[in-house]
C-alpha cells in the first residue's frame, strides 16, 4: 500500500513537471519566433518624451503612461513596479526603466520601451509595413482609452465662485463627496430611466452636435417646491457622469462681463449649476442683467469655453419667469419635482428604514390619496429621527400627514407643505384631474365633498395612468 501511494505521488510530480516544461517550451518557442520575425522586418522607432522642446510637460506622454498601465501584457515584463493606488486596496503596475511591453492593434504587433537613459521617454517600435495602415488609428486609440481611464479615476471636485478680489482666483474647489446617487433618489423609476438614457445619449453625441454646428452642451431645468430633492439630483447627475460641479452664486457676480469670465474659466466635462434662479430674478438680488443671463445660457461665449457641459438651473416656480429664458436651446429638458406621493414614500421607506412593505402602508396610501402631502425632505427627516423603530417612524409620518391635511383643509388648499404653506403643484399642474369650477373660500362643506370625490377619482385614475404621468414629468422642449 505504501509503495502504491509513493508511486502515485511520483507520477503526479512527473506529470506536473512535464506540464510546466511543456508550457515553458511553448512560451520559449513563441519568444524565439517573435525574435526571428523582428530580425526579418524593418522597424521604425517613434519617441514620446516626457518634456517638449520648451521643457514643458508633454501631455501625450502622460496618456501613453496611463495606457501602458492598463495593458495585460505589462505583467509579462521582466521587471514591473507595484504601487498603491488612490484606494488602499488598489495596486497599480508600472513599467520599470528600460523594460519593454508588447501590444497588438488591428493585427499589428508593436512594442513600447520605457527609456530612462538620458531623460524619460517612451519609444514605440512598429514595423514599417504596418505604420501607414495602423499608426494614426493606434495613436487615436491610445488617446481614447487614456481619456476614459482618467475620467473614471479622476477626483470629482466642487467649484465655488469667489469674490473678484480673491488673489487665489475666481474658482475655489474642494473634493465633491456628496453621497447622493440616481439609485438613491426618490423619483418615479420611468422618469429616472428617461433621465439616465438622456445623459448617456448626450455623452455619445459629440460628433452629432459638431455636425449640426452646435455647442456640445445640454441644459436642464429642475423646478418644484423646496425640499423635493433638486439639489441632490444635481449631485446624482454629476456623479453619474463623473463631472466636476461649478456652483455659480449669482449674488457674487459683479456684472455681465464677470459672469462671462467665470464661464470661460470652467473646464470640459463639468456641470454648471445655478440654483434658485427664480429668486434671483424676482428679487433682483444679482447685478447680472437679463441680457447677461441669456448670453450665459446660450450666447457666443458658450462656443469659446470647453465642450461637453451640462447646465442645470433650479426654480421653485417657473410660472412668473420670462418665456425667453425657458425657450429651447436655453432650456432643453424640464423636470418637475413634486411633493411626496405614495410611490416616492415607498422609495424613501426602503432607503431610510429598509422597508419594502408594512402593515401601515395602506393607511399611508389612503392619506396620500386624500390630498395630504409633504416634501421628501420632511418625510426623510422624520424617518431619520425614528430610524431605530420603523413602526414608530411610519406612525409619525401618518400623524404629520394628517396634521398637514387638516391644515390644508382649513385654508382651502390641498397638498400644502408643513413648512411654508406653498401649494403642492404649479398652476398648470393643479388643473390636471381636478374640476375647473371656482370654489369660494367659505364653502368648506362643498370643498370636503369635492376632496372625497377627488380622492376616489385619483384612486381610479392611478390604475390607468402611471405615477410618472401624474406626479412628475420630464418635458423636452
Amino acid at each position: 500500500m505504501f509503495l502504491l501511494l509513493l508511486f502515485l505521488i511520483l507520477s503526479s510530480f512527473v506529470l506536473v513537471r512535464l506540464f510546466l516544461y511543456r508550457t515553458a517550451l511553448i512560451y520559449g518557442l513563441k519568444k524565439w519566433a517573435h525574435w526571428i520575425e523582428d530580425r526579418i522586418h524593418v522597424h521604425q522607432y517613434l519617441k514620446v518624451p516626457e518634456l517638449n522642446d520648451n521643457s514643458q510637460e508633454n501631455q501625450f506622454y502622460n496618456k501613453v503612461s496611463t495606457y501602458l498601465k492598463s495593458l495585460p501584457s505589462i505583467e509579462d515584463s521582466d521587471f514591473t513596479n507595484l504601487f498603491s493606488g488612490k484606494k488602499s486596496s488598489d495596486i497599480v503596475l508600472t513599467l520599470d526603466g528600460n523594460q519593454t511591453v508588447h501590444d497588438v492593434f488591428l493585427g499589428a504587433r508593436v512594442s513600447w520601451k520605457n527609456d530612462v537613459v538620458e531623460r524619460k521617454t517612451f519609444v514605440l517600435r512598429i514595423k514599417k509595413k504596418d505604420k501607414r495602415r495602423v499608426l494614426r488609428s493606434y495613436l487615436q486609440h491610445i488617446h481614447t482609452i487614456a481619456d476614459d481611464i482618467e475620467q473614471r479615476c479622476r477626483e470629482v471636485r466642487l467649484f465655488i465662485n469667489a469674490a473678484q478680489s480673491d488673489c487665489n482666483g475666481r474658482w475655489r474647489s474642494v473634493p465633491f463627496t456628496h453621497p447622493s446617487t440616481l439609485e438613491s433618489i426618490a423619483m418615479d423609476s420611468d422618469l429616472k430611466n428617461k433621465v439616465k438614457s438622456d445623459l448617456e445619449s448626450f455623452l455619445k453625441s459629440k460628433q452629432y452636435y459638431h455636425r449640426l454646428g452646435r455647442v456640445w452642451k445640454r441644459s436642464y431645468l429642475l423646478y418644484g417646491p423646496s425640499g423635493t430633492g433638486k439639489s441632490s439630483f444635481i449631485a446624482a447627475m454629476a456623479k453619474f457622469l463623473n463631472y466636476d460641479v461649478y456652483d455659480v452664486d449669482l449674488s457674487r457676480v459683479l456684472d455681465d462681463s464677470d459672469l462671462k469670465m467665470l464661464l470661460l474659466q470652467t473646464t470640459a466635462k463639468s456641470v454648471i449649476a445655478v440654483e434658485d434662479l427664480d429668486r434671483f430674478i424676482s428679487e433682483r438680488s444679482t447685478a447680472v442683467s437679463l441680457t447677461g443671463l441669456l448670453n450665459f445660457m446660450d450666447g457666443i461665449v458658450n462656443s469659446c469655453c470647453a465642450d461637453e457641459k451640462l447646465f442645470i438651473f433650479t426654480m421653485n416656480n417657473k410660472e412668473q419667469i420670462d418665456p425667453v429664458i425657458l425657450r429651447p436651446g436655453r432650456i432643453d429638458v424640464h423636470i418637475y419635482f413634486p411633493l411626496c406621493n405614495f410611490n416616492s414614500f415607498k422609495t424613501l421607506a426602503s432607503s431610510y428604514l429598509g422597508l419594502k412593505d408594512h402593515k401601515l402602508f395602506p393607511q399611508v396610501e389612503e392619506i396620500f390619496q386624500s390630498g395630504a402631502t409633504m416634501s421628501p425632505a420632511e418625510i426623510g427627516e422624520i424617518m431619520i429621527v425614528n430610524r431605530s423603530s420603523p413602526s414608530r417612524a411610519l406612525k409619525t409620518v401618518i400623524t404629520a400627514l394628517q396634521t398637514n391635511g387638516a391644515a390644508a383643509a382649513a385654508t382651502g388648499k390641498v397638498g400644502r407643505r408643513l413648512s411654508d404653506g406653498s401649494s403642492a403643484r404649479p398652476a398648470e399642474e393643479e388643473s390636471v384631474g381636478e374640476s375647473s369650477g371656482l370654489i369660494g373660500k367659505d364653502s368648506l362643506p362643498a370643498m370636503k365633498e369635492l376632496r372625497k370625490l377627488y380622492g376616489r377619482l385619483r384612486m381610479k385614475s392611478s390604475k390607468q395612468v402611471g405615477p410618472s404621468d401624474q406626479d412628475s414629468g420630464l418635458i423636452e422642449r
